[in-house]
């Protein structure tokens, strides 16, 4: 059986490529189909996006269905360049062109001169070839000195003398992103941060069609379906949306954070590079949790600008960041298997700072403070969902007692478990943190920083670099900034040396 694809118009003509509703079909028509086909099949629309099942993807369907161009309007960090990616795989595998076309002409109706003269000379022998699905994307990040022959495009003298054309031919004409976008997917990443002219460019294509370049109206009927991303902030930082084209944007869809701190973990686990190519990787659930916390901290605190956002890139690095301090600790101490302690996360700061943009307050503390901070709250909120109302009484008389804990975090696992075992009460609580039945020494000592660091969130003892944990300290005057009981005590550094 020849299976082999048609080269020629002529031979294009004897396939369904001919039919009277292919030859229709828009992209838009292209992606609605093949969206319905997925829906009635109970196939994933878009593998990887976790969390807005109930929210996103349902108006992401809608505007699909209506044919809309839309834009993705959210803070950094909330998948919407993926999104936009995996649009793709709602085109057709592959699409006849005209062979030679710059703008992926339609061998049955051509929307440029190059194309139609092309039929006109050779009729039934115009060479046809195929584009595959990857390659009608085109994925553009908006900056202010993109112009609009970038987009648009221009009048090239070059082709003109080499041809023997003028310049107002249409043949002289270098293509920009847009018109080689044609019968594919056009996404325009951070919409606001494009000069208004060329916004003016895109509405007009949307709307009717045509474009002057250097004076010349030239008409390009292009097929395309056109994406946005935005940033609220960008509004009013970088630039604005103009009117004429926010009207013709059909559907605007409001992206988000996690909704929950298990969506936000189970992003996180998905995303960050934990799998090592060394030693076996164990993460706690509860490290999982804590790490995730931080985000979920960071969005509530005053410190903190709103407005810029807390990206899910945060917990996503520190994670990794914490698995290469516990890598680095197990190598040291040649331990077999890499198990992230709570001292872990202290140690991954570096990959929180950078990710926080500062209110006034949060500026005068310093974002490390602020990191620690958040770290220490995001512990306690861990333990108290873990651990909450279990008894601590011992442990804390232990330490009003006189008792004190000095510890390293590069010290061995079965070390640091002896330390532990001294404090009446604490290896007890090791299993209300979630062991998950995993009782050795690395996962045991892991489990009691937590509840440690737990108590110093709840101002029951304290942490100090030179003291490590001992008795409560009195309240101090100021407590700092954030939520209520933000700062105190335990708003110092890191005191695991």
């Amino acid at each position: 059986m020849n299976t082999a694809k048609p080269a020629t118009l002529g031979e294009l003509r004897q396939t369904e490529w001919a039919a009277p509703s292919r030859i229709a079909r828009t992209v838009k028509d292209e992606l609605r189909a093949n969206l319905i086909c997925l829906l009635e099949n109970g196939s994933p629309l878009f593998p990887g996006i976790v969390g807005y099942e109930e929210t996103v993807v349902p108006q992401l369907v809608n505007a699909i269905l209506s044919r809309h161009n839309f834009i993705l309007l959210g803070l950094r960090g909330q998948a919407k360049s993926r999104i936009v990616r995996q649009l793709m795989s709602l085109l057709d595998e592959e699409v006849p062109i005209l062979a030679g076309s710059e703008v992926n002409d339609n061998p049955f109706a051509p929307i440029s001169k190059y194309g139609r003269e092309l039929i006109a000379e050779q009729g039934d022998r115009t060479p046809v070839s195929w584009l595959p699905r990857d390659a009608r994307f085109v994925e553009k990040l908006a900056t202010p000195d993109v112009t609009i022959a970038d987009i648009i495009g221009d009048v090239d003298p070059i082709k003109a003398a080499r041809g023997g054309h003028l310049l107002s031919d249409e043949l002289t004409m270098h293509y920009g992103l847009l018109p080689r976008a044609n019968r594919g997917i056009f996404a325009i990443n951070e919409l606001p941060d494009l000069a208004g002219k060329i916004q003016v460019g895109l509405f007009n294509i949307m709307q009717e069609g045509d474009v002057q370049l250097k004076g010349y109206p030239v008409r390009l009927n292009l097929d395309v379906a056109l994406v946005f991303t935005a940033n609220p902030e960008d509004y009013t930082a970088r630039g604005k949306i103009i009117t004429p084209l926010k009207d013709r944007i059909g559907s605007e869809i409001a992206t988000h954070y996690p909704l929950s701190v298990e969506l936000g973990a189970t992003i996180t686990r998905q995303e960050a590079w934990v799998a090592r190519d060394t030693r076996p990787i164990r993460v706690p659930d509860f490290i999982g949790e804590l790490v995730e916390r931080i985000a979920f901290e960071a969005r509530t605190d005053k410190r903190v600008d709103k407005k810029s956002g807390v990206s899910q890139r945060l917990p996503i690095s520190t994670l990794e960041n914490v698995v290469s301090s516990a890598e680095r600790r197990v190598i040291l101490t040649k331990e077999k298997t890499v198990v992230p302690r709570v001292s872990d996360v202290y140690a991954a700061l570096p990959a929180i700072t950078g990710k926080l943009e500062l209110e006034y307050e949060g500026e005068l503390q310093g974002a490390d403070t602020v990191a620690k901070d958040l770290v220490k709250r995001a512990a306690g909120e861990t333990f108290e969902a873990r651990v909450g109302g279990a008894n601590v009484d011992d442990i804390v008389h232990w330490f009003d007692e006189g008792g004190a804990l000095k510890i390293s975090p590069d010290e061995r696992s079965e070390t640091l478990l002896k330390g532990f075992s001294v404090v009446p009460g604490l290896l007890d609580l090791v299993d209300r943190v979630g062991l998950a039945g995993k009782k050795d020494p690395a996962h045991m000592v892991a489990a009691c920083e937590l509840v440690l660091e737990g108590l110093v969130a709840a101002r029951r003892i304290s942490r100090s670099e030179d003291l490590g944990y001992t008795r409560a300290r009195p309240e101090p005057k100021n407590p700092g900034y954030g939520k209520p009981g933000a700062g105190g005590s335990g708003a110092g550094p890191n005191l695991f040396t």
